[in-house]
């Protein structure tokens, strides 16, 4: 009973801070845009943010085994709402400058390179306390709460700009934050023995290439992402349409994830992962180039949802080879490689995106995007069958819950 008590709450400060934060992929670069008045600044904080992320594996390769409980969870959210108050407060206060969005986009990369996998790996492990196959489930129901997030967040956020609460939005996902943290204080600590020796990411990896290519094609992904959500906010305010297109594929994409998480446990275990986690992200990038070429709120939000789907299940590939292949440290390790390849993926995208769109324009950097993406995932199909026979030939050498109590 106090496993999934535990289990719904983490659950439910996840979905709630993650639901904010649609809000903010609407609201921030508008209000950078109308503070600064430059293209190039809308991407500083999250590309700001990919730093401490990308740099993680070094610096935090003790400190992500110390977030692991409820309370020490909700320290590092406290500060993470600290630093994603400092821009609303300074918009309001008409100091808004790059130099501050940088600095607020590292705090925030501290924190999401130690809550993210945090949270994730107490999920797990309580998932584990609650019931065999339990983490599996638990995982897929967190990124279940995160796709409706991003199906009816951006139709909110986009409401609130329309009725001039464009700040507001960012101060909402301050308060969510602290609000997550909170309701994670119950669970309790998960501490591995101090005999037992801390993994690095890369020797996680040892014997696991079919991990390694699904990591790439989903870091690719993950660096061409602003294409979608910068370029479709640029969009829209240059159309002046502020945020109507950006809500389009959002909601799109959330509508397509909700169906892909509904059908990707059953097409996970009938499709070979890898071969599923490069088609996913190689037809994502078909659907940025369907973007690029008829940029309509129509079009986008088909091609929101059909790369929402595939993406879904090429996450769901990766996650439940995780899951099933390893636990204790080596498990959260893995968890916090994958978010170190997303967050790192997605602002390394994020710092370069606002200068190649105002170099390149929205619509021929989501095409361009959209090349790299498939042509990347093509180069992995060809890799795939290889690596999944090495994998099978480790994994059968070898325990596959290591560190498990008997």
């Amino acid at each position: 009973m106090r496993a999934r008590n535990e289990a719904l709450a983490l659950l439910a400060g996840g979905g709630t801070a993650d639901l904010a934060l649609r809000f903010t992929q609407v609201a921030l670069p508008l209000v950078i845009l109308h503070e600064t008045g430059s293209v190039a600044a809308t991407g500083l904080v999250a590309g700001a943010s990919g730093v401490p992320v990308l740099l993680s594996p070094w610096w935090a390769r003790k400190a992500r085994q110390w977030v692991d409980s409820g309370p020490r969870l909700a320290v590092v959210a406290v500060v993470t709402a600290l630093a994603l108050a400092s821009v609303p407060a300074a918009a309001a206060l008409g100091i808004l400058t790059p130099e501050l969005l940088v600095v607020s986009g590292l705090l925030l990369g501290c924190g999401d390179a130690l809550s993210t996998p945090g949270r994730s790996a107490l999920l797990a492990d309580t998932g584990d306390r609650w019931g065999e196959g339990k983490a599996v489930v638990l995982l897929t129901w967190q990124d279940g709460l995160r796709r409706v997030g991003m199906m009816v967040g951006p139709v909110i956020g986009a409401f609130a700009v329309s009725t001039g609460l464009t700040n507001g939005l960012l101060w909402v996902e301050a308060v969510a934050v602290v609000a997550a943290g909170l309701l994670a204080c119950t669970v309790k600590a998960e501490r591995a023995p101090e005999r037992v020796a801390m993994p690095s990411i890369r020797g996680s990896l040892k014997g696991r290439p079919d991990v390694l290519y699904g990591w790439i094609a989903r870091g690719t992904g993950c660096v061409t992402w602003f294409a979608f959500t910068l370029g479709l906010s640029v969009i829209g305010a240059q159309r002046g349409e502020p945020g109507v297109y950006v809500a389009a594929g959002m909601t799109g994409y959330g509508v397509g994830s909700i169906i892909g998480t509904a059908i990707s446990l059953a097409v996970v275990r009938r499709v070979p992962p890898v071969r599923l986690a490069a088609f996913a992200w190689g037809f994502m990038g078909v659907c940025w180039i369907g973007m690029g070429l008829w940029t309509t709120p129509p079009v986008i939000a088909l091609m929101g949802a059909l790369a929402g789907i595939a993406v879904v299940l090429g996450i769901s590939a990766i996650s439940v080879l995780i899951t099933r292949s390893s636990a204790g440290a080596e498990r959260r390790t893995l968890l916090s490689g994958q978010t170190v390849v997303v967050n790192a993926g997605s602002s390394a995208g994020m710092l370069a995106g606002g200068p190649i769109i105002a170099a390149a324009g929205a619509e021929h950097t989501l095409i361009g995007a959209g090349l790299l993406t498939t042509l990347v995932a093509l180069t992995i199909l060809v890799k795939a069958r290889p690596a999944q026979r090495e994998t099978a030939d480790h994994l059968r050498d070898r325990d596959p819950h290591p560190g498990r109590a008997v």
